[in-house]
């Protein structure tokens, strides 16, 4: 009997402790993806200083693993990268101006600085700001987006 229990408190610990998908459900703790509600959010986000993460998704059964998907990598990389949802057929606004016709997809915002030209702008208290967008086309899974912000050089961690 005592056998058991080691097996099970072994096996209970390399799940809790895995990086990788192990095939069971994991304990992720409070959802770290922030549901998109407004551009203006968005951009005060963005101005945290953190990378984000936006995923724009359309409800479909390809979604359920990809919402697993993301809420594993959001728990990875917090506080470092932000991870943010995009409901596109409630906010068409945001994902048409993505101009892609593929959902869903991912897209990483980073480095938003002052635009040098403000151009002509029709309120003086609107300031421009230029980020940096990558589309992200590596694998979906934690894995995959740690490759991809090792390749960007993005950090994710502290220790990097």
């Amino acid at each position: 009997m005592e056998d058991s229990s080691f097996f099970d408190r072994m096996i209970s610990n390399l799940r809790a402790t895995s990086k990788y998908y192990t095939g069971y459900p994991k304990d992720l703790g409070p959802s770290r993806i922030i549901p998109f509600t407004s551009e203006r959010e968005f951009v005060q986000l963005l101005h945290e200083g953190h990378p984000v993460a936006v995923a724009c998704t359309i409800k479909c059964p390809f979604t359920k693993h990809f919402d697993k998907v993301l809420e594993e990598a959001a728990a990875e990389f917090y506080p470092h990268i932000k991870f943010m949802r995009v409901e596109c057929p409630k906010y068409p606004g945001f994902c048409i101006t993505r101009q892609r016709k593929d959902y869903p997809f991912i897209e990483i915002f980073h480095s938003p600085q002052q635009a040098a030209s403000q151009g002509r702008v029709a309120d003086p208290n609107i300031t421009k700001y230029a980020v940096k967008v990558l589309p992200f086309n590596y694998d979906c899974s934690t894995y995959g987006f740690r490759e991809f912000f090792k390749r960007h050089g993005i950090r994710y961690s502290d220790s990097e």
